[in-house]
């Protein structure tokens, strides 16, 4: 296949839908697992992308609402993280908190669904923007990682790289004060606390005192060339393109339909309410995602 030239962007937060009075319509999980089995049906072989909806059911929150809007404040940007050791404080502190529960999550309903999806040979391929793994543990087997992996730390100085749970040990042993901290967690291993985090001690990488940093794309960074470039390989050999559980707001998930629409590929969506892709779906279902996936699998 040719090499798939695409525009270069950060993984960007700023994008919102554009104000509408049209509110998407609603579907029971039985008429909408019985459309989206019809989509299958006609396009048997597809590239999934599937984004925080999917892990909800798991205790993990998402960013935004139904109209694309944040829940709460934006998440660390990769400038700030590198450039600020109070900003790196900050967020390993209130990782102390919300990490666990990433860390101790259990796949839903949706993932081992979407693992039947491929099972069945109607996956090629499934493009997360998720960074919680779920999909891996619901045994499914082809998995893109769009926006990396929290599990993992890597330093950003050396090619040392070890899980995440070491570098939480560490700073457990180097804060002992946090242990007392409680509270609310907020999305990909973040807590909503707010203290003074100036006596906060970092662990920097043991091999050379570098930076770590979790194995994740945030904010203002770039997703790797090579791995959008083989996604979107998978994507043009495809039958078409499936969104579950995303709003689209970043582009860094949305070029995929932006693709797939250049390249006369139908799209599906399946998320609790609107997306950046109405204009470009060919069918939008408004619905519960794990009980539209059940109906829907249940038909194939």
């Amino acid at each position: 296949m040719s090499e798939i030239r695409h525009r270069s962007r950060p993984f960007s937060s700023g994008q919102r839908l554009p104000d509408t009075d049209i509110t998407p319509n609603a579907h029971q999980p039985e008429q909408a697992g019985a459309m989206l089995a019809d989509y299958i049906h006609s396009h048997p072989r597809l590239l999934i992308l599937t984004g925080a909806g999917v892990s909800t059911d798991s205790g993990i929150p998402d960013y935004r609402d139904g109209d694309g809007a944040w829940k709460r404040k934006q998440p660390v940007q990769h400038q700030a993280f590198m450039g600020s050791v109070q900003t790196r404080q900050r967020y390993w502190g209130r990782s102390l908190i919300g990490w666990p529960l990433m860390r101790n999550a259990s796949p839903n309903a949706s993932h081992h669904h979407i693992s039947q999806l491929e099972m069945l040979n109607h996956s090629s391929l499934v493009v997360t923007q998720n960074v919680d793994r779920l999909h891996q543990k619901a045994g499914t087997q082809a998995v893109t990682d769009l926006h990396g992996r929290a599990d993992e730390v890597l330093c950003m100085s050396c090619d040392y790289r070890c899980m995440r749970d070491e570098v939480h040990q560490r700073c457990a042993i180097l804060n002992p004060q946090f242990s007392a901290f409680t509270a609310d967690v907020a999305p990909d291993g973040d807590a909503d606390l707010d203290i003074n985090f100036a006596d906060f001690q970092l662990a920097d990488c043991p091999v050379c005192g570098g930076i770590l940093k979790p194995d994740v794309v945030f904010f203002g960074d770039y997703v790797p060339k090579q791995r959008v470039n083989a996604a979107l390989d998978a994507l043009k050999a495809s039958d078409g393109l499936l969104v579950i559980g995303s709003s689209l707001m970043v582009y860094s998930g949305f070029r995929f339909c932006r693709y797939a629409h250049e390249w006369g590929k139908p799209i599906a969506t399946l998320n609790l309410g609107r997306t950046r892709a109405e204009s470009l779906a060919m069918l939008r279902l408004n619905a519960s995602i794990s009980d539209t996936l059940r109906v829907c699998v249940n038909q194939l």
